[in-house]
């Protein structure tokens, strides 16, 4: 039987209002959010251009919220002292774009950051067999990574049970992380299949209803 009450809520701010960033941010807090999920992208990986190492920074200034930064960028490795120094508490690099993994996941660690590999929709699980007993943390991308607002792929809650049958032989300790397409009629069912943590974007930051709202009605989904 699932306990709904270990599920961390990680609000985007992917589908926040940069606007007023630091409001919505501040607002997601006091909402209960256990992360910010602070989405990286250069154009390049990924279609899209998002925030760097210098907002995290701005945004660390604002909030006491663990930062889970998750680096869809070409060359990561180039990037993780600036971010563990901007005040990341996890950080996250796609299989696809790294090449040497073991070594950047080591990297990440001597950072003193929690280290996470996420795998894009179509990237199979069992390619992280030999590297799971290193990690903190795996994210199970349930859309195709660059825009937010996109639908969930049904296939990755199939994906994210066989992740935590994995898990639990190589890595009890591991946190699943699911994003993309996470809303109110599918939570229950990603928190069921095994995840742990629950990326939340325009479910949470949208013009319908306050933040507090938003993650209040996740919330009851949970119980």
């Amino acid at each position: 039987m699932t306990d709904f009450s270990r599920i961390k809520i990680a609000p985007s701010i992917l589908s926040a209002d940069f606007a007023r960033l630091g409001e919505q941010v501040k607002e997601a807090e006091e909402a209960g959010a256990d992360y910010i999920h602070f989405d990286v992208m250069d154009g390049m990986f990924v279609p899209n251009i998002t925030v760097g190492p210098l907002v995290l920074e701005a945004l660390k200034r604002v909030t006491d919220v663990p930062m889970d930064v998750h680096l869809m960028i070409e060359d990561p490795d180039r990037y993780l002292e600036e971010f563990a120094r901007a005040g990341a508490s996890v950080i996250m690099v796609h299989y696809e774009a790294v090449k040497h993994l073991h070594r950047t996941v080591q990297r990440i660690t001597a950072l003193g950051c929690r280290a996470g590999v996420v795998l894009n929709p179509a990237t199979p699980i069992s390619l992280l067999e030999d590297i799971l007993p290193y990690l903190s943390r795996v994210l199970i991308m349930s859309v195709n990574p660059g825009f937010g607002g996109q639908s969930y792929i049904e296939s990755s809650t199939g994906k994210v049970r066989r992740m935590r049958e994995m898990a639990n032989r190589l890595n009890p300790q591991l946190e699943i992380e699911v994003d993309g397409g996470a809303k109110g009629n599918n939570i229950r069912e990603i928190a069921e299949a095994g995840a742990d943590v629950i990326v939340a974007g325009s479910a949470v930051f949208n013009k319908e209803e306050t933040v507090a709202q938003a993650m209040a009605k996740l919330r009851e989904v949970l119980i």
